[in-house]
């Protein structure tokens, strides 16, 4: 069964019904081998609205919806996360930052898991800062690192600081990068991420609310960023890799660049500009998904 799910939890095994509370989902209320049961491929992305554009793009790409066909958000009794599926792929929100990730993790792990899928692969799409990088640039990571540049969560479990590995399934990032070559449409590195728990002083900008630090201070620790080998910088990558990894399911992110943190904070790319950029990592994946299912 080494191509299942991996639930990391005895506990569950008591339970008479799972509640999925943030997707208003559950064991005694759904059915969800048959609801999930042919789940292939999970996309996750911060927005609601950019996954269900998402979804509407696989089921264009992949021959399975009519243009203009609206895909119901499965999650409608929440106003948390937002679920959509068509075929054999999964297209859910989670949020901002590592706290909401991770609970969504916590439900979309567990509902693979009640669905019996197997073989399944997760990828994170998703907006990013770069560094040393052309705005528009996709980054495919190699390993996600911490704001002191180490491939590691750092969590604290029952009072006790617990270190997971948030290493990504190497030979997805090489498929990746293949498919990005074939597609020939954009820049598309494989680098480091790094994962902060702040979008300001985390990652070093100098337009938040409280900045105590001066530019030549932050251009310093991006350039050791960027000789440490990252490429862009996020808030959710961590968690992902060290949940995916200890589900025993194949993972990568891929990120689109919005700007180079070497030139400048803010975002100041003209609207249809950003939309395209933000459609990049959507293509990838989506050529992906069908040279996966024999479809180009």
């Amino acid at each position: 069964r080494e191509n299942f799910i991996h639930l990391c939890n005895p506990h569950l095994e008591k339970m008479k019904e799972d509640i999925l509370y943030h997707f208003a989902l559950g064991t005694g209320t759904h059915d969800f081998p048959t609801l999930f049961g042919d789940v292939k491929f999970v996309c996750v992305g911060g927005s609601p609205s950019r996954m269900k554009a998402f979804i509407a793009y696989i089921a264009e790409e992949l021959g399975l919806g009519s243009p203009g066909c609206d895909y119901p958000n499965i999650c409608a009794g929440t106003d948390r996360y937002a679920m959509y599926k068509v075929g054999p792929v999964l297209s859910v929100s989670h949020g901002m930052g590592i706290p909401s990730i991770s609970i969504m993790l916590h439900e979309l792990i567990k509902l693979l898991y009640h669905a019996k899928c197997s073989d399944i692969t997760i990828i994170r799409i998703g907006t990013s800062g770069g560094i040393g990088l052309e705005p528009g640039s996709v980054v495919i990571t190699r390993q996600s690192v911490d704001a002191t540049f180490k491939p590691q969560l750092e969590q604290v479990v029952l009072g006790k600081t617990v270190i997971r590995s948030t290493d990504l399934d190497e030979q997805l990032t090489k498929e990746l990068m293949q498919c990005s070559k074939e597609i020939g449409q954009f820049n598309t590195v494989i680098g480091n991420t790094m994962c902060t728990l702040d979008f300001y002083e985390g990652q070093g900008r100098l337009d938040g609310a409280i900045c105590l630090y001066d530019e030549e201070e932050k251009l310093q620790y991006l350039k050791n960023a960027y000789e440490s080998g990252v490429r862009n910088i996020e808030m959710e990558s961590s968690v992902f890799a060290a949940m995916c990894n200890l589900s025993g399911v194949k993972a990568a992110v891929v990120c689109v660049t919005l700007l180079n943190r070497l030139e400048g904070d803010q975002i100041n790319s003209p609207h249809d500009v950003l939309v395209e950029y933000q459609q990049r990592p959507q293509k990838l994946v989506g050529y992906f998904i069908k040279k996966s299912l024999g479809k180009v």
